[in-house]
């Protein structure tokens, strides 16, 4: 996959009630690296309106992190939705992405930028893939804008959608399809959430799964599940190692095809063996003590 953007890391993305600020503090000193302020099914139905500004407020405080904050309105094709949108315009605020629910088409990411074009013009957007008719049109809404960072599949929601279960058989169809498209598009796609906070061991075997399906990352409801999902979806020492003779065998023979170990090695294998040096030095990075904030 040729990715449209340098790595950015985005191995968990932890979802924040905007309900609760208190644990605003805690959720950036997790270590992920995204956290994602939720105005949609992080809030019960007859605070949404009250919490907007607890919201932006958020957005406005000091960051202790590099983390990437994201804002989660509902979805803008509703009046509530629409409410969020409006004012998050007017609020000045400045998050590094906005994420909006339930896109079942480009046609309502393209109503959204016209909203945020006289405030918001380079703003980037994540896309929830959550519905049937998201899905089918998954190619079309990964593809439509530059400013679709990446792709985050809706598995609770989409298996409501669906009639089926939120289990790892009946969602694989889906699952490969938007790393499909993904791929297509040059994004990278996360997963939905794992919704037994108490089954660590449970969210580490799916984590897996998924990171070897070609998913970019996971999300989080719960601080405990951060490690667990940044640690699958950091290269480990036997991987580093692996990467480092693979690409140094590649580049002493000058390129071209090789055996190392009585494997054939070609350029996919090259390919895959640079990302994961260059994902090392990402996670690197972030966790230095002088990227803080």
């Amino acid at each position: 996959m040729v990715m449209r953007n340098e790595i950015r890391l985005r191995r968990s993305l932890l979802f924040l009630p905007a309900s609760r600020p208190d644990r605003f503090k805690k959720a950036l000193e997790t270590g992920a690296d995204a956290v994602c302020i939720d105005l949609e099914d992080g809030v019960a139905i007859d605070v949404k309106h009250k919490v907007r500004d607890q919201a932006f407020d958020l957005l406005r405080a000091e960051r202790c992190t590099s983390a990437e904050l994201i804002l989660r309105i509902n979805d803008p094709s509703t009046e509530l939705g629409l409410g969020d949108l409006r004012a998050f315009c007017e609020s000045g605020t400045r998050p590094d992405a906005l994420m909006l629910p339930k896109v079942r088409s480009p046609v309502e990411i393209s109503r959204v930028e016209r909203i945020l074009q006289p405030y918001y013009p380079e703003l980037a957007i994540v896309p929830m893939v959550e519905t049937a008719e998201g899905l089918a049109a998954a190619k079309e809404i990964s593809m439509y804008s530059k400013k679709i960072k990446f792709l985050f599949f809706g598995g609770v929601d989409f298996s409501a959608d669906l009639g089926c279960t939120n289990e790892w058989d009946s969602l694989l169809y889906a699952r490969s399809r938007l790393i499909h498209t993904g791929a297509l598009a040059g994004i990278g796609v996360m997963d939905t959430p794992y919704m037994d906070v108490a089954d660590l061991d449970g969210l580490e075997t799916e984590t897996r799964a998924i990171r070897r399906l070609g998913f970019s990352g996971k999300a989080a409801i719960h601080p405990t599940q951060v490690p667990v999902i940044q640690n699958v979806f950091s290269p480990s020492e036997a991987e580093v190692i692996w990467a480092k003779r693979i690409v140094k065998a590649y580049e002493e023979n000058k390129g071209g095809v090789l055996l190392v170990d009585g494997k054939l090695i070609e350029r996919p294998v090259i390919k895959v063996a640079r990302r994961t040096l260059a994902i090392e030095r990402a996670v690197k990075i972030v966790s230095s003590p002088s990227d803080k904030i």
